[in-house]
């Protein structure tokens, strides 16, 4: 079953994407949710009509994300918790504390945007993935100390 996706989906693909779905995924969850509409001709046209038209819009969008990118790569965030004696943190480092950080040094990204790919245990340098474009990913660097 094709769809086109009126939202950006994590694992399944972006906004105007056309893709290619199992029909009880579709039926059940992506179209009654708003987040696709079922690919017939007449949407296909005005996809096609969309896209043409918002061409211009999308290049400045990206040129702001590698923006935000490059800034992105030159910075080091310190994100503090509590450690125990044996060196691991109580809980664990979320996106919404690097959400936060980035927040304080002036760069807002919303923390779904954001995803640690190994989980953060102990303190450390690590790096967190922001999907700040669907052809702008950038890498942050974190590191873990104690407070």
């Amino acid at each position: 079953m094709e769809v086109i996706l009126k939202t950006d989906i994590k694992g399944l693909g972006y906004k105007n994407d056309l893709v290619e779905v199992k029909p009880g995924y579709g039926r059940n969850y992506l179209i009654p949710q708003g987040y696709a509409v079922l690919a017939t001709d007449s949407n296909k046209k005005i996809l096609a009509e969309n896209i043409k038209q918002a061409a211009h819009k999308a290049e400045k969008i990206k040129k702001e994300a590698e923006e935000i990118a490059a800034k992105l790569a030159g910075i080091t965030l310190e994100i503090k918790a509590k450690i125990g004696e044996s060196g691991k943190i109580f809980g664990k480092v979320t996106t919404l504390q690097i959400s936060d950080a980035l927040a304080e040094n002036g760069i807002n990204i919303d923390r779904k945007k954001i995803s640690i790919n190994v989980p953060v245990q102990t303190a450390g340098e690590f790096e967190a993935e922001v999907d700040l474009h669907r052809e702008v990913k950038s890498a942050v660097k974190f590191v873990v100390v104690g407070e």
